[in-house]
C-alpha cells in the first residue's frame, strides 16, 4: 500500500514537471504596412537591409512606409530597403516560477507523503509549501538570466509573393587579412 502511493504520488509529480506547455508560433507579416502589429516603438530589432547586412537598433518611430531606428546616427528603413525584421521577445518569469515550484514543493510533498504515515503527515504540506517558495525563487532568479528567443516579425517577398533569395559577397579587409565574404539569406 505504502510503495503504490508512493510510485503515484513520484509519478504525478514527475509528469506535472516534464509534460511540455504548448506553444503557437506566429508567422512573419509580409506587408510592411502590417509591421505595427508586431512590433512598437521602444522595441529593440535586428534589420536585415536588402543587401544582407544586419543593424540592431531601437525602433524610434513605425509608420506604414518606413521605420526609423533612434540613436546618435538615426537611420530611416523604407520598406524596399528591409529583407527582414527580427525581435527579441522576453520570457516571461511566470513558467520559471511554476517550474520551480511544482519542482520544490511537488518533490518535497511526494517525498514526504511516501515517507510519512499518519496524523505525522501535517507537517509535510508545511514543508512543500516552503521548498515550493525557494522553488519558485529560484526559478524565477534563473528564467531572469535566459534571453528571449529572437522572432522573425517581418520578411519581406518578392514579386508574385514568393520570398526572394540573395547571394552577396562582401569584401573583407583588415590589417591582418583580407577576403571576401560569402551572404546567401532566403
Amino acid at each position: 500500500m505504502k510503495t503504490s502511493r508512493s510510485l503515484t504520488a513520484l509519478v504525478t509529480v514527475i509528469a506535472l514537471i516534464v509534460l511540455p506547455a504548448l506553444a503557437a508560433a506566429q508567422e512573419p507579416v509580409r506587408d510592411f504596412t502590417q509591421l505595427n502589429t508586431r512590433l512598437r516603438p521602444g522595441d529593440t530589432v535586428w534589420i536585415t537591409d536588402a543587401q544582407g547586412r544586419e543593424v540592431k537598433g531601437t525602433i524610434f518611430s513605425l509608420g506604414p512606409e518606413a521605420l526609423t531606428l533612434e540613436g546618435g546616427g538615426a537611420r530611416t528603413f523604407g520598406a524596399r530597403d528591409v529583407s527582414a525584421i527580427q525581435v527579441r521577445r522576453a520570457d516571461s518569469l511566470r513558467n520559471g516560477a511554476l517550474i520551480g515550484m511544482a519542482a520544490g514543493g511537488g518533490l518535497t510533498l511526494g517525498f514526504c507523503l511516501a515517507d510519512v504515515e499518519g496524523p505525522e503527515q501535517g507537517w509535510c504540506v508545511g514543508a512543500a509549501a516552503l521548498y515550493a517558495g525557494i522553488g519558485a525563487g529560484i526559478g524565477v532568479g534563473i528564467d531572469a538570466l535566459i534571453p528571449g528567443k529572437k522572432i522573425l516579425a517581418y520578411r519581406a517577398t518578392g514579386p508574385g509573393g514568393s520570398s526572394h533569395a540573395r547571394l552577396s559577397f562582401v569584401p573583407v579587409i583588415t590589417p591582418r587579412a583580407r577576403g571576401v565574404a560569402v551572404l546567401f539569406s532566403f
